[in-house]
């Protein structure tokens, strides 16, 4: 694990150099990754938000310590339940997850999540410390409540545990409350359930895995005069004999962040809008999670902002009390409503970290997956594998018979969208056996497209597919496929020219595909792409490699990717 350079580490590896000595930089004083696409820390004592213009969602956070851990959604994708690391709460490195593949009690049929189940799976997760132990619970709203736990974050995780199986059960937050008493409380899904904004809560074993008295109604959105529809991902806190439910309200796009409160833990709570977009350019700021700073002085909010095909993007708030009640933001009218800031002072945690942002750029070199790729369902072990020679070997997955589309798939190797602007590039190196083996590049959302090499008789063609509206009706079309190598068949495999390919992602998620021959000169190709979002998630831009479920009884061949990376 590579861990941050500290200022006394920055101090020996400067002392080590100016005395000449050949000693090599220990791992565990690595430069830290820095995006070229996208810093939230401004160097300055400041910070700008989003502090990660990457999709995030339904954030939660938790401090142990010095140590600051957030998770989020994951949905379909594996591995699942990303736990990032943080010391300062503006600079993030993803250091692990929880689910290494989506097989649980209660999920069926076993293999449910091997294909790509847009949407479904792991909702609103929320991240407690407890008892030396770190738990995570979520909503499946197909399958109900689960937790998982470890003592050691950045190790195995155990495996997961059913606590309320159901339809519609999500968004749960535990409370462990100072008597030894613990509690769940939860929303519910209206595609699942047939009603939501509602949160009930019910007491559960003092080992939080299951419930041992029945769910009591303590919210209903609809109720008490004001029109807080959409009460979902609620997160339980204990505060100065007041018990807190931080609910936001009025839907992704547009809502706002309530807080209940009561003396009591099944109410009657009373509630209050803290969080609005006011005059800020932030729609719906809403749903995350409250932490202090080390010494206790400070207060902070993470919550996510819905930003189209970039997906639920995280941003930083400064956070107050007063009249023993949350401001977030910044109250600019004196009503105790706040609005997001755009940027602050970093949170005072004591001492000053070095700038880190999540994995992008891979060059491969590692021989196991960069934390920042995920499957668009459980992957098979064929699928991938590394190479000391520094590059990760796709094997073709197979096209399902009655293959529609490639949005269906879940050997997809992808990661979220880094930024608003950026560019993403890979090198390929193809070496297909069968007719219409394809491999290359993929921006994905309820609308993909792709630019890859297909095996069309003994040459390789560059084709970009645009597919459309696979929410609805699939629009498919190749826009271009032009000749680009000859395929040399040798005795035991073939060999091919490597390529280049590159999407260009502009303002509003338009795309522009390119490719080269030596890395250096690009030229551009096929139609321009606006990128969408997904189910519940952002775009994502990655690689594949397939082969017609026809060739399950033949050899096929592979695609080599010597290197992906993110850059402006």
């Amino acid at each position: 694990m590579i861990k941050y350079l500290r200022p006394c580490d920055l101090l020996s590896v400067l002392l080590i150099l100016l005395i000449g000595t050949s000693f090599t930089l220990p791992v565990q004083a690595q430069v830290p990754y820095v995006s070229k696409a996208w810093v939230a820390d401004q160097g300055n004592g400041t910070y700008k938000n989003p502090i990660l213009h990457a999709d995030y969602s339904d954030p939660d956070v938790v401090r142990v310590g010095d140590d600051f851990y957030m998770t989020a959604s994951s949905f379909n994708c594996v591995p699942g339940l990303p736990v990032l690391h943080s010391k300062d709460l503006v600079n993030w490195k993803i250091v692990n997850y929880a689910l290494p593949e989506l097989r649980m009690e209660g999920v069926t049929p076993e293999n449910f999540f091997d294909l790509s189940q847009h949407g479904r799976g792991v909702w609103a997760p929320c991240i407690r410390y407890h008892n030396g132990e770190y738990m995570i619970y979520w909503g499946d709203p197909d399958f109900g409540i689960y937790v998982v736990k470890t003592k050691d974050i950045l190790g195995k995780w155990d495996e997961p545990i059913l606590v309320l199986p159901g339809k519609g059960r999500i968004d749960p937050s535990p409370l462990f409350d100072d008597d030894g008493s613990v509690y769940l409380v939860h929303a519910w899904a209206g595609s699942r359930a047939g009603f939501n904004s509602v949160l009930t809560m019910a007491e559960m074993n003092a080992e939080g895995t299951k419930l041992i008295r029945p769910e009591v109604i303590v919210f209903n959105g609809f109720e008490g005069g004001d029109n807080n529809h959409t009460v979902e991902g609620p997160k339980c806190y204990k505060r100065n004999g007041y018990y807190y439910i931080f609910a936001p309200a009025g839907g992704v796009l547009s809502g706002w962040q309530l807080a209940l409160r009561s003396k009591s833990v099944y109410g009657p709570y009373e509630f209050k809008k803290v969080l609005h977009q006011g005059s800020s350019p932030v729609n719906g700021p809403h749903q995350g999670g409250w932490v202090t700073t080390p010494d206790g002085k400070e207060d902070w909010f993470v919550h996510f902002q819905d930003n189209g095909c970039y997906g639920r993007i995280i941003h930083l708030q400064p956070m107050k009390w007063v009249n023993d009640w949350p401001v977030i933001g910044v109250d600019k009218e004196g009503k105790g409503i706040g609005e997001p800031v755009l940027t602050y002072k970093k949170p005072n945690v004591g001492k000053t970290y070095f700038i880190e942002t999540p994995a992008e750029s891979d060059e491969f070199d590692d021989m196991e997956l960069g934390k920042q790729w995920e499957w668009h369902g459980n992957p098979e072990d064929t699928w991938a594998f590394f190479s000391n020679q520094g590059y990760i070997r796709l094997y073709p997955g197979y096209l399902p018979k009655g293959y529609v589309n490639m949005f269906s798939l879940p050997n997809l190797l992808m990661q979220k969208f880094p930024a608003e602007l950026f560019s993403a590039s890979l090198k390929l190196t193809f070496n297909p056996y069968v007719e219409n083996e394809r491999a290359g590049l993929v921006v994905m959302g309820w609308d993909y497209a792709t630019l890859t090499l297909v095996k069309k008789g003994e040459e390789l063609y560059l084709e970009q597919e645009i597919s459309l509206n696979n929410d609805r009706e699939p629009v498919d079309k190749t826009t271009f496929s032009i000749p680009y190598c000859k395929i040399e068949q040798l005795p035991y495999h073939t060999k091919t020219e490597s390529i280049y390919l590159k999407v260009q992602v502009k303002a509003e998620g338009m795309c522009a595909f390119s490719y080269s021959k030596d890395g250096k000169n690009y030229k551009s190709v096929g139609e321009p792409f606006k990128a969408r979002q997904g189910k519940w998630i952002g775009a994502k831009v990655g690689l594949f490699a397939v082969v017609p479920h026809e060739a399950e009884k033949v050899s096929r061949g592979h695609a080599d990717f010597d290197w992906f990376r993110i850059e402006k």
